[in-house]
């Protein structure tokens, strides 16, 4: 049987943003999501992250330093009783220094080969599936694979041009973002779903009709 997901961007989006993260204690979660993260797989929920990490092309870290901070990342989610189902991470970059990773690839978000990858693999439905992130890049992975898009607002991108980087949600914080999934699937209580950022001066379309929980 397939099984929906949801597919989170790991820096920024389920640890706390830093540049280059190289050890394990490095990969903080953000405060509050464990409970949500737990509702959502104990709802058969697949947890899987994608990630891009060209810190490897670049010779920043190494894939073993890699292993070990997502030990110590599955340790922590462990501590709430939540197990990911998947990391899927793209070490490549072009303007890399390190063979074989410095190259073009079809992983390196916004192309969509982790999803794909993750969905072949763990046996997912992508269109019943979300991709939550904090930048515009993972939000067209999530479209391109015909996933429902939140991004996680955290004051650095643009308002989006085109469809393919538009998100169906947008989310105060990866906290509000769980929410948004746990309240549109039946799963949670009503929350904000029409949030949108001030420095976007466009009024949003999509979910403009969108009901707003009177505590948010």
């Amino acid at each position: 049987m397939m099984r929906r997901a949801i597919f989170l961007d790991r820096d920024g989006t389920l640890v706390e943003r830093r540049h280059y993260p190289r050890r394990p204690e490095e990969l903080c979660l953000y405060p509050g999501i464990g409970p949500l993260l737990r509702t959502a797989q104990q709802a058969g929920f697949a947890l899987v992250v994608v990630t891009n990490q060209s810190g490897i092309a670049h010779g920043y870290f190494t894939m073993a330093d890699l292993a070990a901070m997502h030990a110590g990342l599955a340790h922590a989610l462990a501590a709430w009783d939540v197990r990911l189902d998947g990391i899927y991470v793209c070490p490549h970059h072009p303007d890399g220094i390190i063979a074989p990773f410095a190259i073009s690839c079809t992983c390196r978000k916004p192309a969509p080969g982790l999803l794909l990858q993750a969905a072949e693999d763990l046996n997912l439905t992508l269109n019943h599936s979300w991709m939550i992130g904090d930048i515009l890049a993972d939000i067209e992975a999530g479209k391109r694979v015909g996933c429902r898009t939140i991004l996680v607002d955290l004051d650095t991108e643009p308002l989006p041009i085109s469809w393919i980087q538009s998100p169906d949600y947008v989310a105060r914080s990866t906290v509000h973002a769980l929410q948004v999934v746990l309240a549109v699937e039946g799963l949670g209580p009503c929350v904000e779903l029409d949030y949108w950022p001030v420095r976007w001066t466009r009024t949003p379309s999509a979910n403009s009709e969108r009901p707003m929980d009177d505590g948010m």
